[in-house]
């Protein structure tokens, strides 16, 4: 996708753009965002929210599943999100890589790497995605 696909994509979700997350690659295989920090996502001490975190990945997590969304599926909403924050994010820029382990017919199952820019890992997030299909 070139960028103006990638902004697109990023903009169907309101609350991505609000928080200013950038999606760099986004593929049915792998896609990418990031977030800079910046005083406003901090928690007490200069700590980036981790709802802030949570929010990317379940960026990345909702843009995979769409574009791996089955013939008839209408959209997805997420049933599950399980995260373990493993260091927090002081400065810089937070990436989210999302991968699917499981793609079903129902529904799809993503793994999400939130890393430093130094490479360190910050946190690692499990969910689960519903596939959405019309009634009738």
């Amino acid at each position: 996708m070139n960028t103006a696909e990638l902004e697109k994509l990023r903009d169907l979700m309101p609350f991505a753009v609000l928080l200013g997350i950038e999606v760099v690659r986004a593929t049915p295989e792998v896609v990418q965002a990031r977030v800079r920090w910046r005083p406003e996502l901090c928690t007490a001490g200069g700590l980036m929210h981790g709802g802030v975190l949570m929010a990317l990945a379940d960026t990345c997590g909702g843009a995979s599943a769409y574009l791996n969304l089955p013939a008839a599926a209408e959209g997805t909403a997420t049933i599950e999100s399980k995260t373990n924050f493993l260091r927090g994010v002081r400065e810089g820029s937070v990436t989210a890589t999302t991968r699917p382990l499981h793609r079903g017919r129902t529904l799809i199952v993503l793994e999400t790497e939130l890393s430093l820019e130094d490479d360190r890992l910050a946190a690692k997030v499990t969910q689960t995605q519903a596939y959405l299909y019309p009634r009738g």
